[in-house]
């Protein structure tokens, strides 16, 4: 039974009026709906002797200068056996000398601590250093939302990078939408809107944006700045309202009244949504780069908006990459000049709200919630033994919930013509300069004939048809091999392709020929597996052997009869074992020196012949080694993190993380499904899931590499970005790994039947 977590969060809370009360709501909200086995609860820290209407969700509150309060709140947390305590920390919202009575609550805990740090100051005084060094101390992970903040912790404060982790700023998941409804909505039909919002304080700049106002009145006479928010809490208690009424003044002076609005409001969620909505543009025009982190410039950036943006840390990494503009500090007149570009050139403002939108689907608070919950997951659980799969936090009970992408085939179609499957795309446009290759038109038979044995949507039987004859058309019977690179004008570039290329296509038939619809195609199939199987005979890629061994797992169950495709079968089985006896080291249970591609395939191709077979030692070794392999591709904090095209091939050294390959993540959750049948172990099953949350942004960068609508996919992960070439290998592997994964969703735990199991290897 999976067991239910507590978690609490010590933070601000709404109503407050802060940024950090925001935060911890949204944050504990979206925990809280990530699993139906998580309770949660915030302890609030209440200022000044305030009193607020706190809502359920706050189990308990301290008043910031209590110090016998924060020791109580311990006690409670203790007394309730909360597994994990996540600390929102801001050096203003705890009592004491620059924060330190929250190290009385921390230091009596008897329970893991997470710290989300929403500042990380680049110069603190000894006091500041002490205080915020005792808490990183306590913390288990400490957590940021900006690069600059990790960087800072290592060189300011040798905080190990082990013990950092990066989750961005969460957003509501908004669509994309113009403003005019909401401007109309709001009062403000027929004029070009900027807006900024937030508490105000005299450090977020507006001054300078109103002095910019008369640069864009030039170009947009009917412009208005809106400026929505209270004045900051700790502001009106030690001066009151003087700030807001220099602005107004400010205003008056330059005689532009009637085009800067002041709204003296803390609004909610839904109205602050309506008033970003109706922007035409978002400024954050603060004053220093000090600022790690701005929920304002998140929330905008992620509904869509041409964000206008001085260059702190925060604005300076999100609106990388044409995402943003960003201007010098304090420089009206560049602000002035760039807004009003912007309002006067609908096509280059409808650009950047597009990147924005696209660049912002990994920061949901949705999102957001499954990553703090899968790194909760990985402090709480127990050191892992020697050999054993890491915590990947994610529970086996999550694989029946929602989440799980439906197929879309729309991109996949656009990458083929007449004659097959295009192999390179630049963007997600299909490069023509690069041809064919029967690598991917197998790769696509193997997924036809794949959603035919899984009872899936069908793609149309002419393009099946047409992978076919593209495999047919690449035997090349003089050489006995299949060629590999078509040139766009169908002209082949070579007589026979690699033995990888041979094996994935021997792979594809062996499928077809049991699992095709057609009883015609499953008869070609099999007799074209059965002219190019000898070939393969005296190949020495381990990888090809794997292949073929999963193409003679379909091909073997067809023809059951084909002494011949029995023996090879036994012997490339035979191969992988010899290979894994010499190599393998209680330590390193693997089959080579080095990683390299298409991993995962080699224990499952060994773990299928094994079954066939009924071999036991075999079986045992494919599920050794995967259950290795699985440990070299799993984060700290239990993401997937495939296997590095940098590395490949290095001998004995730990993978490199980059380039990160969609054909790993797909291969992954073929071998974990396959042992899955082996073994009925759970955590085969989420491990699949957590390789299929790799496509969706459960990644190093938190970044989806698929289009979910159209069922595209990026060519990888590099160390900063995206790929953003979307070609035929990178979407086949998705569609792969997601036709495997739904089917194992449908079936549940029940046991596969034969055909599923065989099918089980595509």
């Amino acid at each position: 039974m999976t067991q239910t977590r507590k978690i609490a969060f010590v933070g601000n809370s709404l109503p407050r009026r802060c940024g950090i009360a925001t935060f911890t709501t949204d944050l504990e909200q979206a925990v809280s709906k990530t699993s139906a086995n998580v309770e949660t609860a915030i302890v609030a820290m209440t200022d000044h002797g305030q009193v607020y209407d706190y809502p359920h969700s706050v189990h308990l509150q301290i008043a910031d200068d209590d110090l016998a309060e924060y020791v109580a709140a311990a006690k409670y947390l203790n007394a309730e056996k909360f597994d994990i305590v996540c600390l929102q920390h801001e050096f203003g919202i705890f009592g004491g000398n620059d924060g330190s009575h929250i190290l009385a609550l921390l230091s009596r805990l008897t329970m893991p601590v997470v710290t989300t740090l929403h500042t990380v100051l680049a110069e603190p005084t000894p006091s500041q250093r002490r205080v915020f060094n005792n808490i990183v101390d306590i913390s288990s992970k400490v957590v940021v939302m900006a690069a600059r903040g990790r960087e800072l912790l290592q060189e300011v404060y040798d905080v190990p990078a082990e013990k950092i982790e990066f989750v961005p700023h969460g957003i509501p998941e908004i669509a994309f939408s113009e403003p005019d409804e909401a401007k109309t909505k709001l009062g403000f039909e027929g004029r070009s809107v900027i807006l900024t919002f937030g508490l105000l304080s005299p450090n977020k700049g507006i001054e300078v944006m109103i002095d910019a106002m008369p640069v864009i009145l030039q170009s947009r006479p009917d412009a208005v700045y809106v400026v929505l928010g209270a004045t900051h809490p700790n502001l009106v208690r030690t001066e009151g309202e003087t700030y807001r009424q220099s602005l107004v003044a400010r205003a008056e002076d330059l005689g532009i009244e009637d085009h800067v609005v002041f709204l003296d409001r803390f609004v909610d969620l839904p109205t602050l949504l309506d008033f970003i909505s109706m922007c035409d543009v978002y400024a954050t025009p603060y004053l220093n780069e000090a600022q790690m982190t701005s929920g304002t410039l998140a929330y905008s950036f992620g509904l869509g908006k041409a964000v206008v943006s001085t260059p702190y840390w925060h604005a300076s990494e999100l609106l990388a990459d044409g995402s943003g503009v960003l201007v010098p500090f304090g420089d009206s007149e560049a602000i002035g000049r760039e807004i009003a570009a912007l309002l006067t050139d609908d096509d280059s403002r409808n650009a950047i709200r597009r990147r924005a939108y696209a660049a912002s689907r990994s920061m949901t608070w949705q999102r957001t919630g499954q990553r703090y919950l899968s790194l909760f997951e990985a402090v709480i659980q127990p050191k892992i033994r020697p050999g054993a799969v890491p915590p990947v936090g994610r529970k086996p009970s999550a694989l029946g919930s929602p989440g799980v992408p439906e197929l879309q085939f729309a991109y996949l179609l656009s990458m083929c013509d007449d004659t097959g499957l295009f192999q390179h795309a630049v963007h997600s446009v299909p490069d023509r300069s690069h041809g064919y290759c029967v690598d991917d038109n197998a790769r696509a038979l193997l997924l036809s004939v794949t959603l035919m044995a899984s009872g899936e949507t069908q793609l149309p039987d002419i393009l099946t048809t047409r992978f076919a004859s593209f495999v047919q058309h690449a035997w090349n019977p003089d050489q006995k091999h299949f060629r590999n690179f078509m040139g766009f004008d169908r002209r082949w570039l070579e007589d026979k392709g690699s033995e990888d290329s041979h094996g994935r296509t021997l792979w594809a038939l062996g499928q077809c020929a049991l699992n095709d619809t057609s009883s015609a195609r499953r008869n070609w199939a099999a007799n074209l597996f059965a002219e190019a199987l000898p070939t393969a005979v005296d190949f020495t890629s381990p990888r090809a052997w794997a292949f073929t061994l999963l193409g003679l797992d379909g091909y073997c169950a067809a023809r059951r009869h084909d002494i011949n495709a029995r023996r090879i079968r036994s012997t490339f089985a035979d191969r992988l074992m010899a290979l894994f006896s010499h190599v393998a080291t209680p330590d390193r249970p693997w089959f080579e020196e080095g990683l390299s591609y298409d991993n995962a395939r080699l224990p499952q191709a060994l773990i299928l012949a094994g079954l066939a077979a009924e071999k036991p030692t075999h079986i045992s070794a494919g599920l050794q080694s995967l259950r290795w392999l699985m440990t070299m591709q799993t984060a700290r904090t239990g993401h997937f993190r495939p296997v590095g095209s940098d590395g490949f091939g290095d001998v004995g050294l730990p993978p490199q993380h980059f380039d990160q390959q969609p054909v790993e993540a797909a291969a992954t959750i073929s071998a974990c499904l396959t042992a899955w049948h082996a073994e009925k172990r759970p955590e085969w099953q989420s491990n699949a899931r957590m390789a299929l949350d790799w496509f969706t942004g459960a990644n190093d960068l938190s970044v989806p590499l698929v289009d979910i609508d159209t069922g595209s996919c990026r060519d990888g992960l590099h160390r900063a970005r995206p790929n953003e070439n979307r070609g035929a290998e990178s979407v086949l592997a998705y569609l792969l790994g997601l036709v495997e994964y739904r089917r194992i969703v449908r079936s549940g735990s029940q046991s596969a039947t034969s055909s599923q199991l065989h099918a089980l290897s595509a």
